[in-house]
């Protein structure tokens, strides 16, 4: 609607004039409608991105550190575990004399719910605590069987900070126990959905299955291609020795009867070679005692002597007269030498005087 100028003391309103348009003015509007085409085409080229944009609802963070006493290869498989879980955090080692229910408190200063904790023994023995905290249930596990991304065996690779597929063995909804490290386990190892530090890939797959009554964990690739798997790493075995209530300590839920300390294994294995020493030791005493018997005389079979034939008898022959000696032509020829040396000696010195 066109501008009214209105004039004072009751005068009839004047429209005022129209702006006149340049040919600047006129060729703006144009321009603006071909960019408007051109960023159409070009959003219809472009291939939308693989980030979707959606809320980080579970805020479940790790802590994934160790005591002192750890040796290199309880080291790499913890960086490794950290490299493969991105909702990780790192802590300082803990001393040994230190009592574990202070983890808790370490959890809460990091703002962890969850923990994965490394507690080595003798410098041989590495066990394993799952942890929620700070209310519980918590599990302990001796590690065994480890190796790390670092081999050369392990040949798969996926991108950094992928969320994994978690897979475990039907055999985990058949006991109760197994069914709560089940959920125990998937709260930890599941990278939550929308973590600022994830991808939104799934090129990889976390398995755990129970064989032997352990945990054996794997984490292979998944190949695009035939959906064929080819194993990343790491890999270890879980032997579960207890779970408890609480966190890190409470009342014992479950107790493995089938656990055998390492103390013990190696006590068996030593016995084992002991009594193998044992063995060998009583087989020469035995044999010692066996030479050292009288041999016993077996009596004289007159059977043995059925098939043997009787020698011919010869004639005996009475010599009445002395054979003659033997002539030794060694030592006649010695003494014809020793003839030979004095004539030759004499006549030398016949010839000197």
């Amino acid at each position: 609607m066109p501008a009214v100028k209105r004039k004072r003391r009751g005068d009839p309103a004047i429209q005022t004039k129209k702006p006149k348009k340049n040919k600047k003015d006129a060729e703006r509007p144009t321009k603006l409608h071909d960019t408007a085409e051109e960023a159409e085409e070009e959003d219809r080229d472009r291939i939308p991105g693989p980030v979707c944009k959606g809320k980080w609802k579970n805020k479940e963070r790790i802590l994934i550190f160790s005591s002192r006493g750890i040796n290199f290869r309880t080291r790499h498989l913890m960086q490794d575990l950290r490299m493969l879980m991105p909702h990780s955090k790192a802590d300082t080692k803990m001393d040994r004399k230190d009592k574990l229910f202070v983890i808790n408190e370490v959890c809460e200063m990091k703002n962890c719910n969850k923990c994965i904790y490394f507690e080595a023994k003798k410098k041989q023995d590495l066990y394993m605590w799952l942890s929620n905290s700070p209310h519980g249930p918590s599990a302990k596990f001796l590690v065994q069987n480890i190796h790390t991304l670092a081999e050369l065996k392990m040949t798969g690779n996926c991108l950094k900070g992928s969320r994994p597929l978690l897979s475990f063995d039907p055999a985990f909804d058949e006991l109760p126990h197994y069914a709560l490290l089940k959920e125990l386990l998937i709260q930890i190892f599941c990278t939550p959905r929308y973590h600022p530090k994830s991808q939104p890939f799934v090129d990889h797959v976390f398995t755990f299955t129970i064989l032997d009554n352990r945990i054996w964990f794997r984490n292979f690739q998944i190949i695009e291609e035939d959906a064929a798997l080819v194993e990343i790493g790491p890999r270890f075995v879980l032997n579960l020795i207890k779970i408890f209530q609480g966190s890190f300590g409470g009342p014992t839920l479950y107790e493995n009867p089938h656990y055998q300390s390492p103390n013990m294994h190696r006590r068996i294995i030593r016995s084992i070679t002991a009594a193998k020493y044992k063995e060998k030791q009583q087989v020469k005493d035995v044999q010692k005692l066996r030479k050292k018997e009288p041999k016993t005389i077996l009596p004289h079979d007159p059977t043995a002597d059925v098939f043997v034939i009787p020698a011919e008898e010869k004639p005996i022959e009475i010599e009445w007269v002395k054979p003659e000696p033997k002539v030794d032509l060694k030592a006649r020829k010695k003494r014809i030498y020793k003839r030979q040396r004095k004539m030759k000696q004499k006549v030398n010195s016949g010839n000197a005087k």
